[in-house]
């Protein structure tokens, strides 16, 4: 009995702790019971998501689709991965929303509230396809830290918002400009004020682009706030690390940017080929700019089964970071023989592109439909795991979904 007793008072005072404050008549909670403020929240309800995303954390919330979610066209809210870093901001006032553009290499600092951006420069919209740098983490081996994403960091939906380029223009870039970088309203795991969760940025040549947008609706619609509502940097073709949320303030540098996660290993591979498992020196480290090319099949759900004698229709995505995607391949050979697949054009520039088949298959059985993209500059997309890397980043090797022919 005394035991029980310690365990439940023991129980109590952890609550108590969690909560940071007295459970007011907390001995009458039954047995076994956890407070409301406590209990896990239904990340599904709370972001607007379909029940079938896979949450890989809740200590930043991160999210992915799985691949046949990915189906449509224009990806939508629902479907959208979540990637933070720290806790998204609570109780945003959008009238009160300000950018600040400041840096040693701005002519002047000016700060611009949501209603200015809106009405004082031109409106744009781009579909743009934006992929987690980890996408793919899970199969490298000997594993990395960080979310384990499998194939579901990615998206491409309608962007609008100004120009970066214009709003930069605004305040005046100094000769000496090589690099923007972006800070923002979330705020850090330990919710200390004086750190960052992240703050990365890009050369003056990337944000200088005509994509490159500062947005504030998605789908033609406000940016829902798990993706950076009500105004979030974005960067098609570069890791989405890139493309921050919830921006406040841009600054203008004379150097590399130097924020969180811009430094060390962060968002950066090896300069060179290194062996699985081999330590990298921080200065053999180089920061991660376009994505490579890649592809991924919606269309059918891996798992399928299809009737002896008929033809399989597959369809997809595929992408090449700053490239266009030149040709779009299948295999049911595990990559002996390759046969083309109709491909579409991009909506513009930095949008993914569409394609589809139809397969035979020769007899009853199992096989493996494998997809395989090839971007501009004839780079085609490793059949198994590309280059090993410290971090786990840009793994684009080939998708393929498992078939039954019955």
């Amino acid at each position: 009995m005394k035991r029980r007793f310690f365990i439940e008072k023991t129980a109590l005072a952890s609550m108590t702790a969690l909560l940071g404050t007295e459970i007011v008549l907390g001995a009458s909670m039954p047995k076994g019971y956890t407070p409301l403020a406590l209990q896990d929240p239904d990340p599904f309800k709370m972001f607007g998501k379909d029940p079938q995303m896979v949450v890989l954390n809740s200590k930043p919330w991160n999210m992915e689709a799985q691949a046949h979610l990915l189906d449509d066209k224009i990806t939508p809210a629902k479907f959208m991965f979540i990637r933070n870093n720290g806790l998204i901001p609570e109780n945003i006032d959008i009238d009160k929303w300000n950018l600040t553009i400041d840096g040693e290499s701005v002519q002047e600092e000016k700060t611009y509230s949501l209603s200015e951006l809106k009405s004082k420069f031109k409106r744009y919209s781009y579909q743009l396809t934006l992929e987690c740098g980890g996408n793919g983490r899970s199969e490298f081996d000997p594993p990395a830290k960080g979310n384990q994403w499998t194939i579901g960091a990615v998206s491409s939906a309608v962007w609008t918002g100004v120009r970066l380029r214009d709003v930069l223009e605004d305040a005046g870039i100094k000769s000496d400009a090589v690099y923007i970088g972006y800070h923002a309203a979330d705020s850090h795991l330990s919710r200390d004020p004086e750190k960052e969760p992240i703050s990365r940025g890009a050369p003056m040549a990337k944000a200088l682009q005509d994509e490159t947008l500062l947005a504030f609706e998605m789908n033609g619609e406000d940016i829902p706030l798990a993706n950076g509502y009500p105004l979030r940097l974005v960067a098609g073709g570069w890791p989405a690390s890139v493309s921050g949320k919830w921006i406040n303030r841009i600054s203008i540098r004379n150097k590399v940017h130097d924020g969180t996660k811009m430094t060390g290993t962060a968002y950066r591979v090896p300069c060179n080929p290194v062996a699985p498992g081999e330590k990298v020196k921080d200065e053999d480290m180089c920061i991660i700019e376009s994505m490579p090319v890649k592809s991924l099949i919606t269309y059918p759900k891996t798992g399928a089964k299809i009737a002896e004698g008929k033809k399989l229709k597959i369809r997809g995505h595929a992408w090449a970071g700053e490239l266009e995607v030149s040709k779009m391949e299948f295999s049911i050979d595990f990559g002996a023989t390759w046969q083309n697949c109709s491909l579409e054009k991009p909506a513009n520039r930095l949008a993914w592109q569409h394609f589809a088949s139809s397969i035979s298959f020769p007899k009853k059985g199992y096989y493996e439909v494998w997809a395989r993209a090839t971007d501009a500059q004839g780079r085609a997309q490793p059949m198994l795991l590309p280059g090993w890397n410290p971090k786990g980043y840009l793994n684009n090797a080939c998708h393929r979904i498992a078939v039954k022919v019955v």
